[in-house]
């Protein structure tokens, strides 16, 4: 239970931080450094969880597929904008770089937990 909890959340942490630094490196409105970047992924991963636990579980209970992938875009826009008002190594300027960032995330972030669930399929195939 433990290995399969630590694949999630590892490979949740490794799509933010892949989606910020494309991000940036795409988008001439966003500018992040090393620390930033750390610092902004784990800070990210934290609010995300809050706002999806938030969300998902107290307002709606039984989302569909299409309002679960809506809430996810939403609490992606908002643990960026809390995330870039924290962190000083990160910088966002327009409305622009922030919707394109988030769908950048949100795609970094939904290959990752595709890629997670595979890992753990291939883990209990094994084992």
């Amino acid at each position: 239970m433990f290995a399969r909890l630590g694949i999630r959340w590892g490979m949740s942490l490794a799509g933010i931080a892949v989606g910020l630094a494309i991000s940036a490196k795409l988008l001439g409105h966003i500018s992040i450094n090393l620390t930033g970047l750390i610092e902004a992924t784990i800070l990210f991963w934290i609010v995300h969880l809050i706002v999806d636990f938030l969300a998902l579980r107290v307002l709606i209970r039984n989302p569909s597929v299409a309002v679960a992938g809506l809430l996810a875009l939403l609490s992606t826009v908002i643990s960026l904008a809390i995330v870039s008002a924290l962190v000083s190594g990160m910088h966002i300027k327009g409305a622009s770089s922030y919707l394109v960032a988030t769908l950048i995330i949100w795609i970094t972030t939904a290959g990752a937990d595709i890629w997670a669930r595979r890992m753990i399929r291939a883990r209990r195939r094994l084992g």
